[in-house]
This record gives C-alpha cells, sequence and structure tokens, in this order.
C-alpha cells in the first residue's frame, strides 16, 4: 500500500550509477523515469501493459524505488521533503 504522505512530496534525490545524486522536482523525476524506461527494452513484465512510457513512470514512481536498466546497473529515486528556509 502506498503512504499518501509520499504522493504529496514534490521533490526526489535520484541516483545514477556514475551520475552522483541529483535533487529533483516531483515532474523532473517523472521526466527522468519516462526517459529511462523509452530506452529501456523490453520493460518489466508488471509495467508493460500499460500503453506509454509516461504511464509506466507514474506507475514506477508511486510504486517502486529503483529500475534495473541492464544486470547490475540500476538506478534508484527517493521521496525527501524539503523544509522552506526560516
Amino acid at each position: 500500500m502506498s503512504d499518501p504522505l509520499l504522493r504529496e512530496l514534490d521533490h526526489y534525490v535520484v541516483l545514477e550509477p556514475g551520475g552522483g545524486e541529483r535533487i529533483l522536482t516531483a515532474a523532473e523525476t517523472l521526466a527522468w523515469l519516462e526517459a529511462r524506461l523509452a530506452k529501456l527494452e523490453p520493460v518489466p513484465a508488471d509495467l508493460a501493459a500499460l500503453p506509454s512510457p509516461g504511464l509506466q513512470a507514474q506507475r514506477l514512481l508511486e510504486t517502486a524505488c529503483e529500475l534495473e536498466l541492464a544486470p547490475g546497473l540500476t538506478i534508484q529515486w527517493f521521496a525527501v521533503r524539503i523544509e522552506p528556509p526560516g
């Protein structure tokens, strides 16, 4: 079951092998996942029934925190809360 608080978060830390750590907005994270899924053949079986990389990325964002692109090559993302200054 998905935690409703995580869906309200609007930033994610994304990790790519050799790419370090970046903080992205939810929209940027979705686009980041979509771009990786568009290049992935085949997509994971649990996502294959979804008709587009955008819907697949949304499903991943809601249900997972990592995706194996190739054996030993995994990307990860984690929801974070960024506190406003002050």
